[in-house]
């Protein structure tokens, strides 16, 4: 029962080291992701919906997560 509880383990740390170097093989993408999850972020906030805060966690998020980010912020405050 070990061993396969040990297989398990392993094949889920080589599927997330193989996720981990496709996004990090671009890093260009990632940063045109993030820059543009914050613009769009920005400009929903002022002239869209006001009443989204603009803090430390939300901006993490959107500069972490990108598009999606700012979709699960705007999901968070509603």
């Amino acid at each position: 029962m070990v061993f396969f509880v040990e297989i398990g383990s392993l094949l889920v740390a080589i599927f997330i080291l193989y996720l981990l170097y496709i996004f990090l093989k671009d890093p260009l993408h990632l940063i045109a992701n993030a820059l543009m999850g914050i613009i769009l972020f920005l400009i929903i906030n002022w002239f869209i919906v006001s009443d989204v805060p603009i803090n430390f966690f939300s901006i993490a998020t959107v500069a972490i997560a990108g598009i999606p980010g700012v979709l699960l912020v705007l999901y968070q405050t509603n």
